[in-house]
């Protein structure tokens, strides 16, 4: 797709539109003027000569006035759905655009890394320390674009139904604890605390693949978005109503109210100096929001502002979940998260 020349003011598109609307309604206003006009005369001209309306006016003039301004509505209408088309799909190339130079900066910077590092093992005789701190660097690099191939490859799986789909009753809180365990290494300089009530167990249909893909976003854009000395995420179960909700509240550099509900788009990544430092795909929330829906759950997000933190909520609506155990997940969704 090319975006047209929007550099002068009578290409761009807003300014077609605008006109292309006037164009038309001013045609329709036109049409009912001419019309008013035109029986007004004849009517004078019958009342003169004292002749039979039924002659002058056909009995289906009225209904095909009445279609040519159904016509031209319907013109109007196709027009402005076009342009609102025309408009979704310029945003989607814009983040699309965004997403390939940030992800190609993402994948160039480690391999570079990684260059300079064997080129030094090659150049110079290191001592086993000089290694090892060399060779956590590399380690570090090699996580790095692990996980931005898993993105993608996560992003393919769940947008191409290509991933185990049972569900199975499962306690959440036990596997939240049990995923922390199981990647410490990954997030050993942030302190992550889980807060369950105490003899209680939060046993709902899941995924067990997508759950622990939607923890390891949360958890990894906490830490990534976050410039405190010692990162934090504190997670916590709650009821309110008939709803499960688990808060995972961070002290990272928080999120601006504006942004608040673009967050979790496909390729979106707020703009902002606070953000200029971190770059990343844009997919992780979007993969967040797209596996809670996949459950039937929703996600939200909240913030007091930058440098105040966020915390991201799971609304989980209680159920009988003896029913849903075992079956396909796809067939206990309704609604198709995919066209976002």
């Amino acid at each position: 797709m090319q975006i047209l020349n929007t550099s002068k003011w009578y290409l761009h598109p807003v300014f077609i539109f605008a006109c292309s609307i006037m164009a038309l309604a001013t045609s329709l206003v036109i049409t009912i003027y001419w019309y008013m006009e035109i029986t007004a005369a004849l009517e004078i001209i019958i009342m003169k000569f004292n002749i039979d309306p039924r002659l002058i006016f056909p009995s289906k003039t009225g209904m095909l006035f009445f279609v040519l301004t159904l016509l031209i509505i319907v013109v109007l209408a196709g027009i402005f759905l076009a342009f609102i088309y025309y408009q979704r799909t310029l945003r989607l190339f814009r983040l699309q655009h965004n997403f390939i130079n940030n992800f190609t900066h993402e994948l160039k910077t480690p391999v570079t890394s990684l260059k300079l590092y064997l080129e030094t093992f090659l150049r110079h005789e290191l001592n086993n320390d000089d290694i090892r701190k060399y060779s956590r660097y590399m380690l570090d690099d090699v996580a790095r674009l692990g996980n931005n191939i898993n993105s993608i490859l996560n992003l393919a799986k769940i947008e191409s139904r290509s991933y185990g789909t049972k569900l199975a009753n499962e306690d959440l809180a036990e596997m939240i604890q049990t995923f922390c365990g199981k990647n410490k290494t990954l997030f050993r300089d942030c302190l992550i605390s889980l807060n369950v009530p105490e003899k209680r167990k939060f046993i709902y249909p899941v995924n067990k693949l997508l759950f622990d893909m939607l923890l390891m976003n949360i958890i990894s854009n906490a830490v990534k978005y976050n410039e405190s000395r010692k990162p934090e995420i504190h997670i916590s179960f709650r009821r309110n109503k008939q709803k499960l909700m688990i808060d995972f509240r961070d002290n990272g550099i928080g999120i601006e109210k504006k942004e608040i509900k673009k967050i979790f788009r496909k390729f979106y990544q707020a703009p902002g100096s606070q953000y200029d430092s971190i770059k990343g795909s844009g997919l992780g929330l979007y993969l967040v929001f797209n596996i809670a829906a996949i459950h039937g759950w929703k996600i939200s997000a909240q913030s007091a502002g930058k440098g105040r933190g966020s915390t991201f909520t799971i609304f989980i609506p209680e159920g009988d979940t003896n029913r849903i155990k075992g079956k396909s997940l796809w067939k206990t969704v309704k609604k198709n998260v995919f066209s976002s």
